[in-house]
């Protein structure tokens, strides 16, 4: 532990103040990255899921030493971790298009709410590090992520189309490009009013063949209305 922190563990006015001063401003840096990627969950919400969770804290360690309520002091941090996941949840979408959206914005949350309750106790070191952890996880790894990701061996597309000729190209073209076809969904689009007929492919790429020669030529196919890359 950091000695430079010894005299600000006990509960008084300065140590309070600077609790929940270090919990908006490791729960801003936090959504400040969030908020740059214009998530649902941005600056201002996780300033407050950080700093009610290091008032959870607090008000725990308050009810113990000054009330004496000889209660766990515990008991209101799990609350916490278990009900922020209703927040969380609310940042989660699953598209028409079977992609799931904002996971990392609620894993965000959690670890905010996680952060606030490490400040409000006073582990100032653990907050403000997990504070950096996360910044870089976010900033900088998914950098890495994306790098993983262009070299996947396997790719899912979403492909909008007019007729079944079109469907029987593009498989056409699979085989051309020696990709094999690990599974096929065929729906229907009701957003439109000629109702575009939808598939889901999961491919199996090869080393010669990257997801952009694919998507170009699936969407230079006639026919075909859109294609992306879930």
């Amino acid at each position: 532990m950091l000695s430079i922190f010894d005299g600000l563990r006990d509960v008084t006015m300065a140590s309070i103040c600077l609790r929940m001063v270090l919990a908006v401003v490791c729960g801003g840096i936090i959504g400040l990255e969030r908020e740059y990627k214009r998530r649902p969950a941005g600056f201002r919400t996780h300033i407050l899921i950080c700093l009610g969770a290091a008032m959870t804290t607090l008000t725990s360690q308050y009810l113990y030493l000054y009330m004496h309520y000889y209660t766990d002091m515990a008991r209101l941090g799990a609350q916490v971790v278990a009900g922020i996941g209703f927040i969380g949840a609310g940042c989660i979408i699953f598209t028409r298009r079977r992609r799931v959206k904002g996971l990392t914005t609620a894993a965000g949350l959690w670890a905010a709410a996680v952060i606030g309750l490490c400040l409000g106790g006073g582990f100032f070191e653990g907050g403000i590090f997990a504070t950096l952890l996360i910044l870089a996880a976010e900033m900088f790894f998914s950098k890495l992520e994306y790098r993983v990701l262009d070299n996947a061996p396997e790719v899912n597309l979403y492909m909008e189309y007019t007729n079944k000729d079109c469907l029987e190209n593009v498989l056409k073209l699979f085989r051309e490009l020696n990709l094999k076809v690990l599974n096929m969904e065929i729906t229907r689009s009701t957003e439109t009013e000629k109702h575009n007929a939808c598939a889901l492919f999961t491919l199996q790429l090869n080393k010669k063949c990257g997801v952009e020669r694919v998507l170009a030529g699936v969407h230079a196919t006639q026919g075909v209305i859109s294609v992306e890359e879930l």
